[in-house]
């Protein structure tokens, strides 16, 4: 297999799990609103709003139009939450247990984002 059918399949793949959390985002809005960080006003909005942007970045992939772009800012979007959601928690867990929830987010998180910015070098 040539390395753009490799590429091509690797984004589909990326394109299906970046849906499925922007899918996510819709049908567990709610519960995840508490992630959403105290200095934000709007709780489940930027749920929303963000599960808007997953499914975008995804339909961009899958369509093959403005990928660069999409990737770029699906690996910013990514890394803020990393630092803004996913590191606070990890910081402020009282104990190991609490930790591994938001640790594996974190560590997810992260490992998305550098594949974004994968995506986004081949284009």
């Amino acid at each position: 297999m040539d390395n753009a059918t490799l590429s091509r399949i690797g984004t589909i793949f990326y394109a299906l799990v970046i849906g499925f959390f922007g899918i996510n985002h819709f049908v567990y809005g709610t519960g995840m609103q508490k992630m959403v960080p105290s200095f934000l006003p709007g709780g489940v909005f930027w749920v929303y709003a963000t599960g808007t942007c997953l499914l975008l970045a995804a339909i961009a992939f899958l369509i093959d139009k403005q990928v660069r772009l999409a990737a770029l800012l699906l690996a910013l979007f990514l890394l803020l939450i990393v630092l803004t959601v996913h590191l606070p928690a990890v910081l402020h867990a009282e104990d190991s247990n609490a930790r591994r929830f938001p640790l594996t987010n974190l560590i997810k998180d992260t490992g998305l984002a550098a594949a974004a910015l994968l995506l986004a070098s081949r284009r």
